[in-house]
């Protein structure tokens, strides 16, 4: 509980001190991820949940995409307020949930597609990663997609004052698990708003649920 309090406190001192265009991993628009998800989910009602979505510009390209259900999950409930005031009266149409993703209450079976770029490389402890894991078996429907980026292997080792974990497809798809089919993996290299130049891994996997058992962290 005490790493989770450190950590909402963290990322809520970072939205509450930085505008969303200050922060390193801020997009203009989230090209890849959303042309990996329309590309992937042509169900518009299908359920998605952006997982550390922080204020990023994603769920305002998948509401003007037709997407019906989407929920944007995140620590910090000054970076939730901040896409509230961004989407106006479309922030109705939209569930936004304050918790961390390693404990939050998500209910069983509940997402269509599982977005997350820029979570699962600050999970360094192999428990925050396997707590992450079982929230994601539990949660994502048999035959659901799961979109994870994180920094590649020759991304940065720190970000915003925290350690970060990197991964080549290889690696990160090893880390999910056998049963995750592994369907598309990209490497993006992200600009920062200072200019910098950030690699990203992703991954598009489709979750089996063959095995509930997660792989060893």
């Amino acid at each position: 509980m005490a790493r989770e309090t450190d950590r909402k406190e963290h990322w809520e001192g970072v939205y509450q001190t930085r505008r969303p265009d200050e922060v390193s991993w801020f997009q203009p628009k989230a090209a890849l991820s959303l042309e990996l998800i329309v590309s992937s989910l042509p169900d518009r009602n299908a359920p998605i949940l952006d997982v550390g979505g922080g204020a990023s510009m994603l769920v305002d390209d998948l509401l003007r995409e037709g997407y019906q259900d989407v929920t944007v999950l995140d620590l910090a409930p000054s970076a939730l307020k901040a896409v509230a005031g961004r989407l106006g009266a479309d922030a109705d149409r939209v569930t936004f949930l304050a918790g961390d993703v390693t404990t939050a209450c998500l209910p069983t079976a509940s997402v269509t597609l599982w977005h997350d770029r820029a979570v699962f490389h600050f999970l360094t402890d192999a428990a925050d990663r396997k707590r992450y894991l079982e929230q994601l078996r539990r949660c994502v429907e048999p035959g659901g997609l799961v979109l994870v980026a994180t920094f590649a292997e020759d991304g940065p080792t720190r970000c915003s004052g925290l350690e970060v974990a990197r991964y080549s497809p290889a690696g990160l798809h090893s880390t999910f698990g056998e049963d995750f089919e592994l369907l598309v993996s990209r490497r993006d290299e992200h600009q920062t708003p200072s200019g910098a130049t950030q690699p990203f891994t992703y991954c598009l996997c489709r979750f089996s649920a063959a095995s509930k058992a997660a792989p060893a962290a």
